[in-house]
């Protein structure tokens, strides 16, 4: 049986006070941490009696990712976690739709979801019976989503993708015919990397967004390289075409991090949720992040209180519920991932 971790205010607060993110959720003073620690604590011990294992996603708080949780990353190292662990129970600190895809490479364990509010405007912006149109739209298309959707988009569609593989998948897959769901922005990156790869493909996007990545713009990227000397860009491929072009890297937040680590810049301009900046602060002190913070509110409804709340009474709401048929659909979608992933 593992050991669990036991936290002081000291310890906590020596790990993250020095982050400083413009959200609340990342300011911690000893007494925030003090609040925290008995819940800390206490999650750290029921987790280890349950034989739990806690998932955290980049964007959620850092009080979750460092003090709590046993894998911390994006969609796509997430997902390969989860179908490596031995465990009776998943808590996956993200939204919904990430723990529906913990639940289809694990369907006999328990999956549960402590964010309130675990939806996605991404994920929410289509559904199975608008993919299920859309096919009798384009009979002869090849239909690919992101892997920001829900168990029933993935169950209608013959593969799916993260930010991390997109466009290499998109150019190995077999058609040059492609309906590309839902995020808009991120198909029209795609598209213009295909053209500088010299691939011809007809692809077909869907108008949804993430309500976070589309408020960025080239203006603040030009307003920032005008006040900080020798300022990288690292951009995610949910913002604009417009900001892909004058960055100087764009990938998934685990691509984002790599690329950073190697950077010999020390300021950075990171454009994407703001949880990543707080953790590379803590991960990459000596780098100076720079920029306003954009925030996810569904990301940030996962809370230390609601963490320990699904580990005590978990209600029905808190779990993720699939039926056997749309586990056995959706799973064909991700696993078609990553076979041509690791292609």
């Amino acid at each position: 049986m593992r050991n669990p971790e036991i936290f002081t205010a000291e310890k906590l607060f020596n790990m993250l006070s020095h982050l400083s993110e413009g959200a609340t959720t990342c300011r911690y003073d000893m007494e925030t941490c003090a609040r925290m620690v008995p819940i800390i604590n206490e999650i750290n011990e029921l987790k280890v009696k349950q034989n739990a294992i806690i998932l955290a996603h980049s964007y959620v708080a850092p009080e979750i990712i460092y003090a709590v949780s046993d894998f911390r990353g994006d969609s796509y190292g997430l997902s390969k976690n989860a179908m490596e662990v031995e465990c009776d129970t998943i808590i996956f600190c993200a939204v919904k739709f990430m723990g529906e895809t913990a639940k289809i490479l694990n369907p006999s364990k328990e999956v549960l979801i402590p964010g309130i509010d675990s939806g996605c405007s991404l994920a929410d912006a289509i559904t199975g019976e608008k993919i299920r149109a859309l096919k009798k739209q384009y009979p002869e298309y090849v239909f690919m989503c992101y892997i920001n959707t829900t168990a029933e988009v993935k169950a209608e569609c013959d593969i799916c993708v993260t930010s991390s593989n997109v466009y290499n998948i998109v150019e190995k897959y077999p058609s040059d015919k492609i309906v590309f769901v839902p995020d808009y922005l991120m198909g029209q990156n795609v598209q213009a990397e295909m053209k500088r790869r010299g691939v011809n493909k007809e692809i077909v996007l869907y108008k949804g967004t993430c309500y976070v990545h589309e408020q960025y713009d080239p203006e603040v990227i030009e307003f920032m390289r005008s006040q900080h000397q020798g300022l990288e860009v690292v951009a995610h491929p949910e913002c604009s075409p417009g900001v892909a072009m004058m960055s100087d890297y764009v990938g998934s937040t685990g691509q984002m991090m790599d690329y950073i680590k190697e950077s010999n810049s020390e300021n950075i301009l990171l454009l994407t949720e703001c949880g990543l900046s707080a953790r590379l602060q803590q991960e990459m002190p000596e780098k100076n992040f720079i920029g306003s913070c954009n925030m996810c509110k569904y990301m940030k409804s996962n809370t230390l209180e609601d963490i320990l709340r699904v580990l005590k009474t978990p209600q029905d709401s808190d779990r993720v519920l699939l039926t056997d048929e749309l586990v056995d659909k959706s799973l064909t979608c991700i696993k078609r991932m990553f076979e041509y992933a690791e292609k």
